[in-house]
């Protein structure tokens, strides 16, 4: 079976509306959160990243990049992932990823400030 470009997987433009890094914690596993995109695309995929924010101005300098046929894991707590952007920790935020290829995104945060750490994933809209 042949899979032609009208059969790539995904769309342009996603929303996360829940995004709030967590602290490390001192466990084994860190609190973290991350942007998995898949690109089922021929084409490399080049994302442009914005983050809303309760109480100031979106911030838009974030960019991502995801080769054809892969799949990328960008982290939150990692400033190059975020293109030099701190992202502050416990903070409320949204994020708006608009691409100029079809991708797939999902959203995933651990948050280990409980004993029974929290750990889920959920797909963008």
């Amino acid at each position: 079976m042949s899979w032609g470009s009208d059969m790539v997987c995904g769309k342009k433009y996603w929303i996360i509306p829940d995004c709030e890094l967590p602290p490390e914690g001192e466990g084994e596993l860190k609190g973290h959160e991350s942007v998995i995109i898949v690109n089922d695309s021929p084409h490399t995929a080049h994302i442009k990243v914005k983050l809303f924010f309760p109480d100031r101005d979106c911030y838009e300098g974030i960019t991502w990049t995801v080769e054809a046929g892969r799949v990328k894991c960008f982290r939150m707590n990692n400033e190059s992932d975020m293109c030099g952007y701190v992202v502050e920790k416990e903070t409320q935020y949204a994020m708006k990823l608009e691409s100029d290829t079809k991708i797939v995104v999902q959203y995933g945060r651990l948050d280990n400030r409980q004993t029974n750490l929290a750990y889920y994933t959920t797909l963008g809209y």
